[in-house]
């Protein structure tokens, strides 16, 4: 076999491939047996026709059809090591000469991965948010807990914000009752905004068997996004009673004996969450400004596969899950079909440039996945998913994903790298030490810029 390679651009190759028609006797000989099995001819028994017959009664031309169909992943491949490119995705063949006895001939265009130089990165500067934990900030941490130990008690007056209430619902669209438009026994807080709009307004005021009606904008189910007419009633009010902020609340509400070791517990955990959300922002802004020196092309055939697979993504499975369409979806986020077209190819971009880079610099630092980080990442990731450890484990190796898995972790190693390489500030002007932020924060990072798709490799 004889092949060569041709640049078309720096994302795409042509491969032009001559096979001397002996390397097809394998195929042909698997092409006879599989018509033989096929097809039934008088006089001879399943399986036992001759080739001369089967070219007789059906055609050469069919048999080498089925030969090189046969034949070509494995001539395709061979020309892919032999010219040592790296495919994106299925090649576009054209066989431009078929000569029986003598020669087959064909081109296979592919998307390649181009080739990248990495930058220097260790000048990258970023500023960041400073850590600062007010008493305030301790305040509502604390209040929260507090209104999680609240009780109820019942009351016999007319309902007000911040009391209890349980409530039957029916709503109507177009004067039908919703098949699941009924609901009773319901518990609502008022002033919460945990249901629809404008029931606040229509149970405030009213005492238990009290009734009321209002139109609002359905969140979910079968009418979602239509306007009802809804029909409450108030079945029972209660108000709610805060404990005391003092050392009992806390003895009550924690491990700790006194309200300032849980507020000082409080203010630790708020630094800790503040820690993480600026070394997040650190390693976001860290690896845009790491693709702003990079000089990425990007196949246009994959990104089209991307920007696909993210649209299939948002409407099949997130919006699909709360019961929106697309259009609604785009009219509660006040954007138009062409800005939700142009964000999606943007993040499309910027998630195949990400995965490239990265890839790149796992490559040029040999940065290697052990087994502990493969496993504590496939942890999160089970956990993220609703599933347990082992039934994860068990789809991700069922499936084929684990070299996916282990793309993921090298590329937040990667990031973790660039940052640690690079000069972060606070706005406060202090420099922040992020060498011992966890590199698995890093994965998600970069998990939430690739997205779902990952890059695909075929040969």
């Amino acid at each position: 076999m004889k092949s060569a390679v041709e640049t078309l651009n720096p994302t795409r190759v042509r491969l032009t491939v001559e096979v001397p028609f002996e390397e097809l006797k394998d195929s042909l000989d698997a092409a006879y047996k599989k018509i033989n099995q096929q097809v039934t001819v008088k006089g001879f028994r399943k399986g036992k026709i001759p080739a001369r017959v089967i070219d007789q009664r059906f055609g050469r031309g069919a048999v080498l059809e089925e030969a090189v169909n046969d034949a070509l992943p494995k001539f395709y491949t061979e020309a892919v090591n032999e010219a040592e490119v790296n495919p994106l995705g299925q090649p576009e063949v054209d066989i431009t000469e078929l000569k029986d006895g003598e020669l087959l001939a064909f081109t296979a265009e592919v998307d390649v991965r181009p080739t990248i130089e990495i930058p220097d990165y260790s000048g990258i500067e970023v500023e960041v948010d400073a850590i600062e934990v007010t008493d305030e900030d301790v305040e509502k941490s604390v209040e929260q807990l507090r209104e999680r130990f609240a009780s109820t008690n019942p009351v016999e007056r007319a309902a007000a914000e911040g009391d209890v209430v349980t409530i039957d619902l029916q709503a109507k669209v177009d004067g039908e009752v919703l098949p699941d438009g009924v609901a009773d026994g319901v518990s609502y807080t008022i002033g919460s905004g945990e249901l629809l709009d404008g029931i606040d307004a229509a149970v405030t005021g009213l005492e238990a068997g009290g009734e009321a009606t209002f139109t609002s904008e359905l969140k979910g189910g079968s009418a979602a996004g239509k306007e009802a007419e809804v029909t409450v009633k108030v079945t029972a009010v209660a108000a709610r009673e805060l404990p005391e902020l003092d050392d009992e609340f806390a003895q009550m509400a924690s491990e700790f004996d006194t309200l300032d070791e849980l507020k000082a517990d409080s203010r630790k955990r708020l630094e800790n969450m503040k820690q993480f959300d600026q070394a997040t922002q650190a390693q976001e802004r860290v690896l845009e400004k790491f693709l702003e020196i990079a000089e990425i092309p990007v196949p246009e055939k994959l990104l089209e596969d991307e920007i696909n697979t993210r649209k299939h993504n948002l409407e099949h499975h997130q919006l699909g899950q709360m019961g929106l369409t697309l259009e609604k979806y785009l009219e509660f986020q006040g954007k138009t079909v062409e800005e939700f077209e142009a964000e999606t190819k943007e993040q499309a971009v910027k998630g195949i440039k990400t995965q490239f880079l990265l890839d790149e610099l796992v490559s040029q630092e040999k940065l290697n996945v052990d087994q502990e980080e493969l496993t504590e990442h496939l942890m999160r990731r089970a956990a993220s998913s609703g599933m347990s450890p082992d039934q994860f484990a068990q789809a991700v190796v069922q499936g084929g994903q684990v070299p996916m898995l282990v793309g993921e972790v090298a590329r937040g190693k990667a990031l973790a790298v660039v940052v640690e390489a690079a000069k972060v500030v606070d706005t406060n002007g202090n420099e922040v030490d992020l060498s011992d932020e966890d590199e698995e924060q890093a994965t998600e990072t970069v998990e939430a810029v690739t997205g779902e798709a990952e890059v695909a490799e075929d040969k």
